[in-house]
């Protein structure tokens, strides 16, 4: 009696393992076919701005806050010589 019991606990345990890995394929992270890509901040068009802005931050070398805050003047500049507007 206690082989049939513990043959059939093997079973289950055996095909809650199967289950599992069958539910982990299927629900994969891939889209469907004929879905729309979803856009990520990787795919997003680079102005001319801010490429040139970005080949000056890594020229001085700059990381981290300073980078972000030297790219944000750098565009905003950039933008503002654009339009034509003077910074006074």
């Amino acid at each position: 009696m206690t082989t049939i019991i513990s043959r059939a606990a093997a079973a289950a345990v055996a095909s809650l393992i199967f289950a599992s890995a069958a539910f982990a394929q299927s629900t994969s992270t891939t889209p469907a076919p004929g879905a729309a890509p979803a856009k990520t901040s990787s795919t997003k068009a680079r102005t001319p701005e801010s490429i040139e802005c970005s080949k000056q931050a890594d020229e001085k070398g700059l990381k981290g806050k300073e980078r972000k805050k030297f790219r944000k003047d750098c565009i905003k500049e950039a933008k503002d010589a654009a339009s034509g507007i003077k910074k006074q």
